[in-house]
């Protein structure tokens, strides 16, 4: 059975199990976990454990570091390496699934020139494949995975549809790195998203849901009808976390969103 999910900044402070109580109450059967500030998943073990004993269902976790897993400076990759190294095993403590992250979070945009790259497309490619290559190893030691997201060519500049996330996994060659798809990147970057959904079926481990504005699925123009049946249709059966830039308060947006995704998956 598909799990829908809610990332933790749009519940109300709290306890997990707070949270948790709140996203069961609007519709959700578990919370992606997210970082909040500087607080990594490390410095929040006494309150992951505790969590896990009490029931609560906490299959992903994102990871909010500005430079994702390709960093602007290459001095820096070993911290970015350590950082991520560290966040997986801690999903695995927890009994998750899997980490999300993307390529660079935004810093090398192919359409705004935000920084320029310390490298070239080729070099930062190469790069990001052998970062991939020791993660998706130590992902696969631990059992969980490394789930990698696509984002739109205005927050990206390698990893920007589904198809480069394919190539970079097959290269990779772990069966512990799989795509993190995110509707909302994908109304932007892929022609026929249904199709190419269908086309990297075999290495998605996990689907973000927003609408076609980057707002909770609803609040746009997405065909959440073809969306359900396209995952039906790859036999996907793990979690579509919400996550988005919520068009109103969360208790009266989320319920609703929970409700159309629930209707069509």
């Amino acid at each position: 059975m598909t799990l829908v999910t809610v990332r933790e900044e749009h519940l109300p402070a709290g306890t997990l199990e707070e949270k948790f109580e709140a996203a069961q109450a609007w519709g959700f059967d578990g919370i992606s976990l997210r970082r909040t500030g500087e607080r990594d998943l490390v410095s929040r073990m006494t309150e992951l454990r505790r969590a896990k004993a009490n029931g609560v269902v906490m299959p992903t976790a994102g990871d909010e570091a500005r430079h994702g897993v390709r960093v602007p400076d290459p001095s820096n990759g070993s911290d970015t390496l350590r950082r991520l190294t560290t966040q997986l095993t801690v999903i695995a403590e927890i009994g998750g699934i899997g980490l999300v992250t993307s390529a660079s979070l935004g810093l090398f945009s192919k359409q705004v020139d935000r920084v320029k790259p310390p490298r070239s497309h080729d070099k930062q490619r190469t790069v990001l494949l052998e970062a991939l290559q020791k993660l998706g190893a130590h992902a696969e030691s631990m059992g969980v995975e490394l789930l990698l997201e696509p984002r739109n060519r205005y927050e990206e500049g390698v990893v920007t549809s589904l198809a480069d996330a394919a190539h970079l996994i097959e290269e990779a060659g772990s069966p512990a790195i799989r795509i993190a798809a995110g509707t909302f990147h994908m109304n932007l970057e892929e022609a026929d998203p249904a199709a190419a959904l269908l086309g990297v079926a075999a290495h998605v481990g996990h689907v973000r849901a927003s609408d076609s504005n980057g707002r909770e699925p609803g609040a746009g123009h997405l065909d959440w009808a073809l969306f359900g049946s396209t995952l039906r249709a790859m036999g996907y059966d793990r979690s579509v976390a919400v996550g988005a830039v919520l068009s109103g308060p969360a208790e009266a947006v989320l319920p609703p969103a929970a409700g159309l995704l629930r209707r069509y998956l």
